[in-house]
């Protein structure tokens, strides 16, 4: 009778599953899988933050002082056409070629500027000086970076220390730098009524 009954019970927890690790083997594989996900995650992740970003190099600011409404124009309409352009490593930037001449049919006003005997006259295109010379600055800030061509104003200038602008006259006197990194630049331009920003960055590749 007690033979009869042990059999019954090992039947019995037998047919219920107890003791078997069919169970366990379930939560090992979803825990195989939740770490593969996990994993799998991870690397997508990394994938995205492994994504090359641009090195800040340098940054300067002027202060805009003068409010008229046709230099400031003159201002954006330069930044606007400077903004985002590379400097391969070994070439020379130019910043008069790169912009080209200040003609009204682009949409430039008459404003202030100096003449050759230092006498402040109106010209289309004035204020963009004050963009030529906050990229000098910026420029100056780079060691790797070797200011080619670069002149003096013929009056006094508001928004640097003296000896430190960068005068600029298509035709006539231009800034350029060369760029002498292994890699890439960038050039940002931006302006508000009250600044000029100039950022130049390592472009990735």
């Amino acid at each position: 009778m007690k033979k009869i009954l042990v059999i019954f019970i090992t039947s019995l927890l037998f047919l219920t599953g107890c003791g078997d690790k069919s169970d366990d083997n379930y939560n090992n594989q979803n825990e195989s899988y939740n770490t593969e996900r996990l994993s799998s995650s991870n690397k997508s992740s990394n994938t995205s933050n492994d994504e090359p970003k641009e090195e800040v190099l340098a940054t300067f600011s002027t202060k805009v002082s003068q409010k008229d409404p046709d230099r400031q124009n003159n201002i954006t309409l330069a930044c606007n056409s400077l903004n985002g352009i590379i400097v391969k490593s070994g070439e020379t930037f130019s910043f008069c070629n790169t912009l080209g001449p200040a003609k009204p049919e682009d949409g430039y006003e008459k404003a202030d500027t100096f003449d050759s005997d230092g006498d402040t006259i109106q010209a289309y295109g004035g204020g963009k000086c004050q963009v030529s010379t906050t990229l000098y600055n910026a420029v100056l800030m780079v060691p790797t970076l070797t200011v080619v061509e670069r002149h003096e104003h013929s009056g006094p200038v508001y928004y640097v220390p003296e000896g430190m602008d960068a005068c600029v006259s298509y035709g006539s006197c231009d800034f350029q730098f060369r760029n002498d990194n292994d890699f890439d630049i960038k050039l940002y331009f931006s302006n508000t009524p009250d600044n000029i920003d100039v950022k130049i960055v390592k472009n990735p590749s």
